[in-house]
């Protein structure tokens, strides 16, 4: 199991929002933390520390410049994600991103189109290639949501799913939409569903508030998922987590 770092891009600035208010169109979305060092400050620090397989996630528009930075920063050691397709997915690779993360553009209205999958993974290289199946769970079930959380989809994560999503991708992330952000605990179930049933490497985000959350994803994980930790961070503000800990005990 491996600390992958994240950076949440939103008009620029580093961010750390609570990611559950993104689904809840009669509530501003809450932010927990702002940044006033640039994304090439983080995307530094994972270099330096060998944190190889992070994210920089874009959460609309306005992040392309910084996003590119923290790219060059740290080139081949991120991961980049929001707005993702074809046309511009080789552009992010050669502005040095390790890998291209996929979400709302698979879908049409609530139902994967295999055929998009299959069309990116031309365009970058399935080698190249991360899922993002965030997802929200329904009556025991977990169905992926898009368009930043806010759409519930029919695309449920079961076994068959996901064995069909691996022959066009290299890894999964995987964001409990319910607790993301909210530092209140992991979600053990979706932990425990993934570590049973994934085929690919897979980077789990969501709820971790203490070292003892990342202990629970390395114990009903198998150690077989990688994970996130966001809001929690000392680095971002948090109290929770210190990342010099995370880089000590699952770092490279």
């Amino acid at each position: 199991m491996r600390f992958r770092p994240c950076i949440d891009l939103r008009e620029g600035v580093v961010v750390q929002i609570v990611g559950a208010t993104l689904a809840d169109q009669s509530r501003k979305t809450e932010t927990n933390f702002s940044s006033e060092q640039p994304a090439t400050y983080f995307a530094q620090r994972y270099r330096e520390d060998d944190l190889n397989g992070g994210h920089v996630i874009m959460l609309g528009p306005g992040s392309d410049k910084a996003a590119t930075l923290a790219l060059q920063t740290f080139p081949q050691g991120l991961q980049i994600g929001g707005g993702m397709n074809p046309e511009n997915g080789p552009l992010w690779m050669e502005r040095g991103a390790s890998g291209v993360i996929l979400t709302s553009y698979l879908f049409e209205e609530t139902t994967l189109q295999f055929s998009l999958l299959e069309k990116m993974a031309v365009a970058v290289g399935a080698e190249n290639l991360i899922v993002d199946l965030s997802c929200i769970e329904i009556e025991g079930r977990f169905y992926v949501t898009t368009d930043r959380w806010k759409t519930v989809t029919d695309f449920e994560i079961g076994q068959s799913n996901l064995e069909k999503l691996a022959v066009s991708c290299s890894e999964f992330l995987v964001h409990a939409t319910r607790v993301e952000g909210k530092q209140s605990g992991i979600d053990s179930e979706l932990v425990r569903l993934l570590a049973d049933i994934t085929p690919l490497p897979t980077t789990y985000a969501g709820g971790i508030a203490s070292l003892h959350d990342v202990e629970m994803v390395a114990e009903l994980g198998q150690d077989r998922l990688d994970f996130t930790v966001g809001s929690a961070l000392d680095l971002f503000g948090g109290t929770g987590v210190k990342y010099e800990e995370l880089v000590q005990l699952y770092g490279a």
